[in-house]
């Protein structure tokens, strides 16, 4: 069902579906919700570096000329001059449940084990998201353990399971 999937940049035009999803809690998905944001960092941070940057990146979900959503992700420091890469990925409502946020997040995976010095991929996500856990597990992603109490959403305290990719466990194309 993923076929043809492929991440891509940022341009322009996307950032008006960005601040929408941004803006509805249904669209951006109940565990990335974290209230209402104003628009103008996405139109700052595309203007400074299309969002493509040291600090945060950002690529956008296609498949068959469709944007589905995106998949962002930052570096993580682990020494002095090494860093790990964390990333969050958000689908639209109606793309959920399809294979492509596992295939997203495979493709991902290639791309920054291909293009950046890093040993590890993490990716982190709410207890209860359990689609999620299992998108991961399917992209190849192995879970390393529950992190107490981490974060903050709808008035409540939540757990985080904390998911790894080591370079050496990056599936390869033809698996």
């Amino acid at each position: 069902m993923s076929e043809g999937l492929r991440l891509r940049r940022v341009v322009e035009s996307d950032l008006e579906a960005l601040d929408a999803m941004f803006a509805d809690p249904a669209a951006i998905g109940e565990f990335n919700w974290g209230g209402f944001v104003g628009g103008k960092q996405w139109r700052q941070r595309f203007a400074d570096n299309g969002l493509l940057a040291d600090d945060k990146s950002v690529l956008m979900v296609e498949l068959g000329g469709e944007t589905l959503g995106f998949v962002s992700w930052f570096r993580v420091p682990t020494g002095n001059t090494v860093y790990c890469v964390e990333f969050g990925i958000s689908l639209r409502p109606d793309a959920r449940g399809n294979g492509h946020g596992s295939a997203a997040q495979l493709l991902l995976a290639r791309y920054l084990f291909a293009h950046a010095p890093i040993n590890r991929i993490q990716a982190v996500t709410e207890g209860e998201n359990v689609a999620e856990q299992r998108a991961l597990e399917k992209a190849g992603f192995v879970r390393e353990g529950v992190m107490k109490g981490r974060t903050f959403r709808d008035g409540a305290w939540r757990d985080e399971v904390l998911y790894r990719m080591l370079r050496s466990e990056l599936p390869s194309a033809e698996g």
